[in-house]
């Protein structure tokens, strides 16, 4: 028997469409996070009009957080969220002891939404583990299906999850490349499988085109939502044309998840939203020429959001 006849088509499909904002973590000069940035960077989202946040994940730093770092995060997140948008809290750890310890301190924050990312070794190992993290009771699963440098997570372990476990209801896939597994799973669960692109973001109109329901990137909030919603609009040619004025920055940023934490939170440094841009050790060096280069990028994005600032006043 096909994987695609064993899937339960009667699933419905998990409302998450748009941009999810992956929330960079704000540090001040003594290390710490700051929670008032925090909250000012999820506002600033939430005015662009996005669809819901993940914290904490890959691109806050997370596996350097503690456990209270990560739970007073997402504890800020949700209490500004107010149920808007949906929350999805990062529950990624490669011990799954200390995966189970973190999903239920997140359940009982009140958490509903959350993303396992599980090391894998072989089928059965993953599909325990998931299992097992599953039978805690979270309202939403999304797995992150994450490979840097090839294909990911084996299609018929994905589909005999979402058949399996009634709560997995979103994939967030961030394999390279990413495009064809976009397709491929889309077409085996018909669409029920809620499909987002993550670091892949970068071939974010090709995700449109073949029905990615969200996308998941730091920063450049307006942006992105623009993108959406002329898409979604009926005008894919001005989402591509918007699209490509923020490939050069892509291009910089996406080299290197170090690289991309440091330009972003430079990013929301220069908007004014983050009082710093540091970043927690270990990490990449982001060097004089880096710095640069960033800065050269960031004025760009300051320039376009600046124009759609300017369209939408005069729309108004």
């Amino acid at each position: 028997m096909e994987i695609k006849d064993k899937v339960p088509f009667e699933k419905e499909l998990y409302p998450l469409k748009g941009i999810v904002t992956v929330l960079n973590t704000p540090f001040t000069q003594e290390d710490t996070i700051d929670y008032k940035a925090l909250k000012d960077n999820v506002l600033n989202a939430l005015n662009a009009g996005v669809a819901g946040f993940l914290v904490p994940a890959m691109a806050a730093e997370v596996y350097k957080l503690s456990y209270l770092e990560r739970e007073k995060m997402l504890t800020l997140v949700l209490e500004t969220v107010e149920d808007r948008v949906p929350v999805i809290g990062g529950a990624g750890e490669q011990d799954l002891s200390k995966s189970k310890v973190l999903l239920k301190n997140y359940i009982k924050l009140g958490c509903k939404n959350v993303l396992f990312q599980i090391p894998f070794v072989d089928e059965q190992q993953f599909s325990n583990h998931f299992e097992e993290l599953a039978t805690l009771g979270p309202e939403m699963i999304m797995l992150q299906d994450w490979n840097a440098t090839g294909y990911g997570l084996p299609d018929d372990l994905i589909c005999n999850l979402f058949e399996e476990v009634p709560a997995f209801r979103c994939l967030k896939i961030e394999t390279v490349p990413a495009g064809l597994k976009y397709s491929r799973i889309l077409e085996l669960t018909k669409g029920k499988l809620n499909v987002s692109g993550g670091w892949a973001v970068s071939q974010m109109v090709e995700g449109l085109h073949r029905g990615v329901h969200a996308f998941m990137p730091t920063g450049m909030h307006s942006i992105y939502t623009t993108i959406y919603r002329l898409y979604e609009e009926g005008k894919p040619k001005e989402a591509e044309a918007l699209f490509e004025k923020i490939i050069p920055v892509l291009a910089f940023s996406n080299q290197h998840l170090d690289i991309s934490i440091h330009f972003f939170k430079r990013l929301l440094y220069r908007q004014g939203i983050y009082a710093t841009p540091n970043v927690r050790n270990p990490i990449l060096s982001f060097d004089a020429l880096h710095q640069k280069l960033a800065d050269k990028h960031i004025d760009r994005i300051l320039h376009i959001e600046k124009e759609l600032e300017t369209l939408s006043l005069n729309k108004a």
